[in-house]
């Protein structure tokens, strides 16, 4: 059985002897993975096996569009928070759109038993069916934001938007996928608190090490029955966001 070194670790190695060292100082664009190909005799696939190493470690950070760069010690720049519970289109899409990144989903749900907490949330019996859907959210390819949300099955089981990502309407966000069912919900209601992340919300935001998120306890209302349709918890990465909420009054 071979032993070697696979190739992708020892081209991360290189790379990360030279950042370690200062020969590429923080805010340095790194090669492109094309370049690295080349330097390095292998394929694509293999740098950009490296690149994921290094931007998981923490010492690179990928931008959309523009490549590799050594990570800095300066803040990342930060995305800004807003409620659009009118928008047709995905609320984050939108947000980190407006401020010049590219926002993308990965998503998996199933159908449950509401456990206590989920079903107090959503006025239901414990073990009444929700649809619960797992969300990772990125900003130019690079992990933000994650979410929990729970659905009680029968207010959308029926419908075309039982699966939030899946059919006609999905990722439209909560609000625009209630409208669809002739469901009105006003601004949701929040609890907001800061804390430090768990070791697996750390791993999967790329937190190297751990550090504080902003934890949002959050629950969409119908405004016309008073009931609770949606509700969440997220978590966002505490470097990453700043919450605005209002807004000014616009002068005619």
């Amino acid at each position: 059985m071979s032993t070697e070194t696979p190739l992708y670790l020892r081209v991360a190695e290189d790379l990360r002897a030279r950042i370690e060292a200062g020969d590429l100082p923080p805010g340095t664009r790194l090669p492109s993975v094309a370049d690295i190909s080349s330097q390095h005799a292998c394929s694509n696939s293999v740098a950009s096996s490296a690149y994921r190493l290094l931007v998981d470690e923490g010492l690179v950070v990928s931008r959309h569009g523009a490549g590799h760069y050594v990570r800095g010690q300066d803040t990342p720049e930060l995305l800004v928070r807003r409620h659009r519970v009118k928008s047709k289109d995905s609320p984050f899409a939108q947000g980190v759109a407006e401020q010049g990144a590219v926002g993308t989903w990965r998503h998996e749900s199933t159908t449950e038993q509401a456990s206590e907490v989920v079903a107090a949330r959503l006025g239901l019996e414990p073990g009444a069916p929700v649809m619960h859907t797992s969300y990772v959210y990125l900003a130019d390819d690079q992990p933000v934001q994650l979410a929990e949300s729970w659905e009680p099955l029968e207010v959308t089981g029926q419908s075309l938007v039982a699966l939030p990502e899946v059919g006609p309407y999905a990722g439209v966000g909560v609000a625009a996928r209630m409208r669809v069912l002739g469901i009105r919900v006003g601004e949701p209601v929040e609890r907001v608190r800061a804390r430090m992340a768990s070791r697996a919300e750390a791993q999967v935001l790329g937190m190297v090490p751990a550090g504080p998120v902003m934890a949002v306890e959050r629950t969409y209302f119908d405004q016309a029955a008073g009931r609770p349709v949606e509700t969440a918890d997220i978590v966002m990465r505490g470097d990453r966001w700043i919450a605005v909420y209002g807004q000014a009054p616009e002068l005619g």
